[in-house]
């Protein structure tokens, strides 16, 4: 009943860019993860979007698009060993990204797709279930119903599901994380991830751009780690100001480690039941 990432008990890593920009970034990233992962004995899994498709604007940057996407993916995994993971917006692409990837990630605005969940569901891949940003943390227990009850139909047994806090709406333009959340969503039965870079998002807060507040990051991931989430989701990139979607509240590449050492000392110095 538990995703192979947190099948050891110990914390998890999802990073990496938020949009797939080119292969060049993706595997500057990349590597730059793997060398963190070997130095700090984490299980990291790479992120990157091939389609940002909830962007606020219509001119704003969505991605290179599914098949050159999934390529660069592939490139990733092979340079680095570290497995891939992406975000799918319909049945049709979880089809094409499951024969490439190592997990997928339904979108937060997709939480109520019925369709998607369960074609992500019956994928046999690892599955990242975001929480709506409108919705409550116990409300994540009928979405991976559907997601249980699909893979069942479908003759798989033993899921691999994940279930993802990143903030809640709490007025115009802005979120908030409600720790209780992460013990709530427990309820779900399998585990928690927070997403720690989304979070600090504000939604439609530079007009017609998201803006964020990074400096929030390390801290709410220090207080989710004491908590007990399972794994974290932290988006990172060389030049956060430059970069094509979700800069404001993405962690700068270099200061990535230091974060990365900070939780595991914490997560090691916590005792709490999982």
């Amino acid at each position: 009943m538990s995703s192979p990432f947190a099948s050891d008990g110990r914390l998890f890593l999802i990073a990496g860019p938020c949009a797939i920009e080119s292969e060049e970034l993706c595997l500057r990233v990349g590597e730059a993860l793997a060398g963190i992962a070997e130095r700090q004995d984490l299980k990291i899994i790479f992120k990157a979007s091939f389609d940002k498709a909830n962007r606020t604007s219509g001119a704003s940057f969505r991605g290179v698009g599914l098949d050159e996407g999934l390529a660069v993916l592939a490139k990733v995994r092979a340079a680095t060993g570290l497995p891939v993971l992406t975000d799918v917006h319909t049945p049709e692409q979880v089809r094409a990204a499951a024969g490439v990837v190592d997990a997928l990630q339904t979108p937060a605005f997709l939480a109520r797709q019925t369709d998607l969940i369960e074609a992500a569901a019956t994928s046999g891949l690892p599955v990242n279930f975001k929480k709506a940003q409108f919705m409550a943390p116990i409300d994540v227990v009928p979405m991976i119903g559907k997601a249980r009850a699909a893979a069942a139909a479908a003759g798989l047994h033993g899921d691999k599901f994940m279930v993802c806090e990143r903030g809640t709406s709490f007025g115009y333009n802005n979120l908030v994380v409600d720790m209780r959340s992460l013990v709530i969503m427990r309820q779900a039965g399998c585990p928690v991830v927070f997403d720690a870079t989304h979070s600090v998002q504000l939604p439609g807060g530079l007009g017609d751009r998201s803006g964020g507040q990074r400096e929030f990051v390390h801290p709410l991931a220090r207080a989710a780690v004491a908590v007990g989430v399972d794994g974290l989701f932290m988006e990172c990139h060389p030049d956060p100001d430059q970069a094509l979607s979700d800069g404001p509240n993405a962690i700068p590449l270099d200061q990535m480690e230091g974060i990365v050492a900070d939780l595991q000392r914490l997560r090691q110095a916590t005792d709490v039941p999982r």
